[in-house]
C-alpha cells in the first residue's frame, strides 16, 4: 500500500504516499457490509471512492470511520476494476483503532493484500501510537541497502489506516487552514516515513452525502527508515511535488477525512474521489466513548476472506 511495502499497483502506491490512501483492502462488497453504525452518542461515517489513473478508472475503494468520545475505529477497502483488476487481481483489507488526541494515537493496525501472483499481511500492537510487536508475513528480503528503522522512530507514530483520520486542532472551526499544516508520522510495519501537509486553499464542493468547504492541502513525503534510498521510485517521491490531499469534515465530531487524493506517478496522476459521503449518528460534543477499540497491545487481523 505504499511505496514502501512495494504495492503491486499505482492504487496501493498513492494510496500509501499520504499514509492513507485509501489502502485497506478488501472486497468492496465485504467493505460495505461491515461498514461501522454510529454508538449511541457516537458518528459514523462511510466513504466511498472512485481510482483513476492518468484519466481513465482502475478500481473503487471505501473508507469506514466510528468515533465515541476518545475512541476510533477505522476500515479501509480497496481493489482493482476492470483490465487492470482482471490483471493484476489487486485488493486488500485494512484496520486499525485507537485513541483520538492531537494526532491518532492507534492501538493496533493489520493490513493484509493481495494480486494474482503474491500477497503480503502486516500486523502491529501498539500502546498509543508506541509499536510494541510488528509481523510481516512473508518477510521482507534482506537487500543490504534498506535505511535502518530505529527504536526511536517507531514511538509517536501512526499506521495507514489512522493517517486518514485528521482530528481537527484546538476548538476551531473544523475548516480551518490550520488543520492542513501537519506532519503524518507514519510506519507501515517495514518503512517509516512523514507526510507533511501544508494549506493551499479551500474550496466549495458538492458530492452525494456532503455539500460544503473542503480543505486543500499540499503533501510532501519524506523517507525517515526502511527505505532503499538509490531506488528510482523513492527519488522520485522525494521530489514528487505533485501531490495534494482535500479534508472534509465529518459533522458532529472534531476530525476530518480526505475527500480526494491526488498522487503524480511515473505512469501519470493517480486521484483517489470520493463519490459518495454516509454519515450517521449525532454525535453531540462530550458524549463518552462507546466505541469498542481494541485493547493497547493487541495485534489485529485483516484479511480478504472469501477470496
Amino acid at each position: 500500500m505504499s511505496v514502501h511495502l512495494r504495492p503491486r499497483s499505482a492504487l496501493l502506491a498513492s494510496a500509501a504516499l499520504l499514509g492513507l490512501g485509501v489502502l485497506s483492502l478488501s472486497d468492496g462488497a465485504e467493505a460495505r457490509s461491515r461498514a461501522p453504525k454510529a454508538a449511541p452518542g457516537g458518528t459514523a461515517v462511510v466513504v466511498d471512492y472512485g481510482v483513476n489513473l492518468a484519466g481513465f478508472p482502475i478500481g473503487t475503494a471505501q473508507l469506514s470511520g466510528a468515533f465515541s468520545g476518545s475512541r476510533y475505529n477505522m476500515d479501509v477497502s480497496a481493489q482493482l476494476t476492470g483490465l487492470v483488476g482482471a490483471v493484476t487481481g489487486g485488493q486488500g483489507s485494512a484496520r486499525a483503532s485507537g485513541n483520538l488526541a492531537d494526532k491518532p494515537l492507534p492501538n493496533a493496525f493489520s493490513i493484509a493484500t493481495r494480486t494474482t501472483n503474491s500477497g503480503i499481511a502486516v500486523r502491529m500492537a501498539l500502546a498509543n501510537g508506541n509499536v510494541s510487536r510488528a509481523e510481516i508475513t512473508p518477510p521482507l528480503p534482506d537487500m543490504g541497502d534498506r535505511v535502518p528503522v530505529t527504536a526511536a522512530a517507531k514511538r509517536g507514530i501512526v499506521d495507514p489506516a489512522s493517517a486518514l483520520l485528521m482530528p481537527a486542532h484546538g476548538h476551531g472551526d473544523l475548516t480551518d487552514p490550520a488543520n492542513c499544516n501537519r506532519t503524518l508520522p507514519v510506519f507501515d510495519g517495514a518503512t517509516r516515513f512523514n507526510v507533511v501537509l501544508s494549506y493551499s486553499e479551500t474550496r466549495q464542493i458538492e458530492k452525494p452525502g456532503y455539500s460544503g468547504p473542503v480543505l486543500v492541502c499540499n503533501a510532501r513525503y519524506v523517507p525517515i527508515g526502511g527505505h532503499r534510498p538509490d531506488r528510482p521510485g523513492v527519488k522520485f517521491m522525494e521530489d514528487n511535488r505533485d501531490m495534494s490531499v482535500w479534508l472534509a469534515p465529518v459533522e458532529g465530531s472534531r476530525v476530518l477525512l480526505p475527500m480526494r487524493i491526488s498522487v503524480r506517478t511515473t505512469v501519470g496522476t493517480n486521484i483517489i474521489e470520493a463519490t459518495r459521503w454516509t454519515r450517521s449518528g449525532p454525535a453531540p460534543t462530550g458524549t463518552a466513548g462507546r466505541t469498542q477499540a481494541a485493547p493497547e497491545g493487541a495485534m489485529m487481523q485483516a484479511s480478504l476472506s472469501g477470496h
